[in-house]
């Protein structure tokens, strides 16, 4: 289920800044607050569907900037979706990912545990979109590209997802 809330400014203001210090988007951290709220812990399953939910999300909001030539929020949501749909893999291992450096140990164990070395390549070109949001110095051509790859990606872990 999707919800849509409306808060008031200072709330919302708290849960940017818990966000980006706690390294999670403002979606997991409600998720999180709803499940301590409601004593209603959240399975693997559960945690990993919210992730993968969360990663089709910014896919789409992804191509919605890439139609208005905003390649730099189009990266930046890029960068989300991929980033979530390793940690919906990891989720359903009852793993949980809270920072860039276990994104990228996470998504070497999985290129070895199989053997799929594109997967470290679509996972670069989601690292190059994640830096272009903050330095907005990739041309157009090369951030479509990049996303491309980023679709590749999610794909082969939504596979790996759906597989275990």
């Amino acid at each position: 289920m999707v919800v849509s809330l409306i808060l008031p400014k200072s709330i919302e203001r708290r849960l940017r800044e818990e966000s980006r210090r706690l390294g999670v988007t403002c979606e997991e951290l409600v998720v999180e607050a709803l499940s301590k709220f409601l004593n209603e812990p959240i399975d693997p399953q559960s945690r990993a569907e919210v992730h993968s939910t969360l990663s089709e999300k910014f896919m789409r909001d992804a191509e919605e900037f890439l139609k208005r030539c905003d390649y730099v929020q189009a990266s930046e949501k890029a960068w989300g979706a991929a980033s979530q749909m390793v940690k919906a893999v990891a989720a359903k291992e009852g793993r949980e990912i809270r920072s860039h450096r276990e994104l990228h140990e996470y998504l070497s164990s999985i290129v070895e545990r199989t053997g799929d070395i594109e997967l470290r390549r679509t996972w670069s070109a989601a690292g190059e979109l994640h830096r272009n949001f903050y330095e907005a110095w990739l041309p157009p051509e090369l951030v479509k590209g990049y996303i491309r790859d980023v679709k590749e990606l999610i794909g082969k872990l939504r596979k790996l997802l759906e597989s275990e």
